[in-house]
């Protein structure tokens, strides 16, 4: 399907890689062949996304409730981290991809910490699309964040308490200037958000495809967007299209 085929293309994706450990062990392999697996499939749907006119794709990377699995996993993971990082920071450059993350980074290991500043760095004067990676991210954990923020604030004066209000609370997220998602995707079939942007996935239109990670494509992508194309966002009023009827349920 091309570019030209889709009618209405998502400012903002975001993307729960769901997956890879299935994939491997579907062939025998270990969990962490699945993992680098996954992250070539990444630098697919960058690459696509690119091609589509997608201005921000969020991918879920590592989630906050992921140092529960085991160690030699994590460690692989953190590895795979610095190696892409690494491996991608010209490639994502010469292409124009600004590169942010979000989540508490400073929880991550020391060398982490140090290839993440380098690749938001060296793409920081870059103006086409953006690649948002949550690593060490929860929702929960991000709005208790806002709160203390907008708590502080308040305690030193600076604010009003009663005057608080939602786009205060947009604001003290972790990446305020980027556009709440107009597409979630998740693979690998689970119908769950998994503490996934809860704030701002309010609205989005969602998407679960029973392909695990590794095998998502540009196909998929664009099958997709294509299904994005064709929803009606009513965001709780009426509905955009004269052929529906009214409606007063929420949307």
């Amino acid at each position: 399907m091309s570019t030209n085929e889709i009618r209405t293309v998502p400012r903002h994706i975001a993307v729960v890689m769901d997956g890879n450990g299935r994939w491997a062990q579907q062939r025998g392999l270990p969990r962490t062949h699945g993992h680098r697996a996954g992250a070539e499939a990444a630098r697919k749907i960058i690459q696509a996304c690119g091609k589509f006119g997608v201005e921000v794709l969020t991918l879920y990377s590592f989630s906050s409730e992921n140092w529960k699995r085991p160690a030699d996993e994590i460690d692989a993971l953190m590895s795979l981290c610095i190696e892409y990082c690494s491996g991608e920071m010209e490639s994502l450059r010469e292409e124009n991809i600004r590169v942010r993350t979000i989540g508490r980074r400073s929880d991550l290991p020391e060398d982490v910490q140090e290839a993440l500043a380098a690749m938001e760095a060296r793409t920081a004067s870059c103006t086409g699309p953006t690649l948002c990676l949550a690593l060490n991210y929860g929702s929960r954990t991000e709005i208790t964040d806002a709160v203390r923020r907008l708590a502080r604030a308040a305690a030193a004066g600076e604010i009003d308490p009663d005057s608080i209000c939602e786009a205060d609370v947009a604001g003290a997220l972790y990446a305020p200037d980027l556009p709440d998602p107009d597409l979630f995707i998740r693979t690998g079939g689970s119908r769950r958000l998994s503490n996934f942007l809860l704030w701002q996935l309010s609205y989005t239109e969602l998407i679960v495809t029973d392909t695990l990670w590794p095998d998502f494509d540009a196909e998929g992508l664009a099958g997709a967007i294509e299904d994005f194309s064709t929803r009606d966002r009513r965001f709780g009023g009426l509905s955009s299209s004269p052929a529906s009827a009214p409606t007063t349920e929420p949307r």
